[in-house]
């Protein structure tokens, strides 16, 4: 078997699969965030390893000689962070991770001395606060002692390789989602990062995410009930990863959607596909030669996750209570709109000054129509990522579902109406990143011969197919969303 983690922005999601690409058994050990004023987001670097050992642990003890029949442990992660290290490896602060928006003034510098056309091309992203390089610039500024102690800056999955091997690297995957890759020549960028006045050798040996890194070592099989000696391999960032899993390989894969707290929607391609209005980036994919153009959303399950906590805040079903009693009520149709930018925002806006707004409040609305609100917000935002695609030439047809949120068929039939195509969850809906990790594993200690045998085709559950009337009618809505945005756009700035 193969062991699998993917450390999220809530918890990690462990997994023991199987040869046939089966989940024998799962595992979440959960971890807090902490956010705070003017763009704050932050995670402690040391609750990742303990939930990492937790559910290890509890996989292998629940199984008897299960650690023996591990035969490699692999990685995705939450990426675009800043996790900085000293010269023994030890986290020198909190890592600051994707959601974090406090380097803007940072990303502009950047903007200013490359431009961000030119920043587009090299990276297949824009220069932005929520890419990882602004961030370190923003420690260099704002704590120049802590600053002074940094030796390398790694992403959550490389700093769990390290804790199991002492190595330090990092895959493609993880790298493209950093501001600081060349992803024409697949190095680090001399330009971005002589623009950002950082030297090289604080990023890390750049290798395919197949790597066997190393073996776990004898302190950190004590604390995660591994065996000493057991292969780890490196594995790379949530988004390719659960591409993987969701069984995106290549063009002809079609597209999946993941609703976690981040949501997207993405494909595979031989290329970069680079969006003349950059609405859209490309991230490397764990599968070599492949790449996964990606519309980003910031908040789409955090979102979702915030209203019903503030509006249901105790009590179980809460989430399908909320969302059934949503899936009776109109909200756009009824003049209510929600631009879900709790976190600022990446696709298709990349302002980290965004923000939420309920717009069209009425007396009778009540916490049914903010629920629906909030679910047709996500819907129109990720709609206009799908525009994108089919703008550049990319012919979607059905979009696979994956992630917690896509547990829920009321959401998945407003998605598919605003949409307009097919909306079909798959069975892997919240282990699809962890299983994409297993592949990876799989195919570095030879489990599997390649990528495309060792894709287990998902069973899927029922299809959404798009109403014509009501997709007819959100047409016009998402209309009305966009414009909202694009008149609020300067009030945001002034907050």
């Amino acid at each position: 078997m193969i062991l699998s983690h993917d450390l999220g922005t809530t918890g990690d999601k462990a997994a023991l699969v199987d040869a046939d690409g089966s989940i024998v058994a799962a595992a979440t050990a959960a971890y807090d965030t902490d956010f705070g004023p003017r763009g704050k987001a932050e995670q402690d670097p040391g609750a990742w390893w303990r939930a990492l050992c937790r559910a290890t642990r509890q996989l292998l003890e629940a199984r008897p000689g299960a650690a023996a029949a591990v035969e490699g442990v692999c990685f995705s992660g939450q990426m675009m962070g800043a996790v900085l290290l000293d010269a023994a490896r030890a986290p020198v602060r909190p890592a600051i991770i994707w959601a974090d928006t406090r380097s803007t003034s940072q990303s502009e510098q950047l903007v200013q001395r490359v431009g961000m056309g030119a920043g587009y091309r090299i990276t297949g992203h824009r220069l932005n606060a929520t890419y990882s390089l602004s961030k370190v610039m923003w420690v260099r500024e704002h704590e120049p002692e802590v600053f002074a102690r940094v030796r390398h800056v790694v992403q959550a999955k490389d700093l769990m390789v390290a804790r199991l091997t002492g190595e330090v690297v990092t895959d493609p995957s993880d790298a493209s989602s950093t501001n600081a890759f060349d992803q024409r020549s697949g190095t680090w960028s001399g330009e971005l990062l002589g623009a950002a006045g950082l030297p090289a050798d604080l990023f890390p040996e750049i290798v395919p995410s197949t790597t066997v890194v190393g073996r776990v070592g004898r302190e950190a099989a004590a604390a995660s009930g591994l065996l000493a000696g057991t292969p780890v391999v490196l594995g790379g960032g949530d988004g390719p990863t659960g591409a993987l899993g969701a069984g995106i390989v290549d063009a002809a894969s079609g597209a999946y959607a993941y609703l976690g707290s981040s949501s997207w929607i993405s494909l595979a391609a031989d290329a970069p596909l680079h969006d003349p209005l950059m609405r859209t980036m490309t991230f490397n994919h764990v599968v070599p030669g492949r790449y996964v153009p990606t519309a980003t959303m910031q908040a789409g399950g955090a979102s979702l996750q915030w209203v019903v906590d503030l509006l249901d805040p105790g009590g179980d079903s809460r989430y399908e209570r909320l969302l059934g009693a949503a899936a009776g009520v109109r909200a756009s149709e009824d003049g209510l709109y929600f631009l879900p930018h709790l976190l600022g925002e990446r696709s298709p806006y990349w302002n980290p000054r965004a923000r939420a707004v309920f717009a069209g409040l009425a007396r009778h609305h009540g916490p049914e129509h903010l629920t629906r609100a909030v679910v047709e917000g996500v819907a129109f935002n990720l709609r206009t990522g799908l525009k994108a695609f089919v703008d550049n030439g990319a012919a979607v047809e059905r979009i696979d579902a994956i992630g917690g949120a896509a547990n829920s068929p009321d959401l998945l039939r407003v998605l598919a109406d605003v949409w307009g195509v097919p909306v079909r969850r798959l069975d892997l809906v919240d282990e699809a990143t962890a299983v994409g990790a297993a592949v990876v594993g799989g195919v570095g200690v030879g489990v599997h011969r390649d990528f495309t045998r060792a894709v287990r085709p998902g069973a899927h559950g029922a299809e959404l197919t798009p109403d014509a009337a009501a997709h007819a009618r959100y047409r016009g809505e998402h209309e009305v969303f966009l414009d909202a945005y694009r008149r609020l756009e300067p009030w945001f700035e002034t907050l």
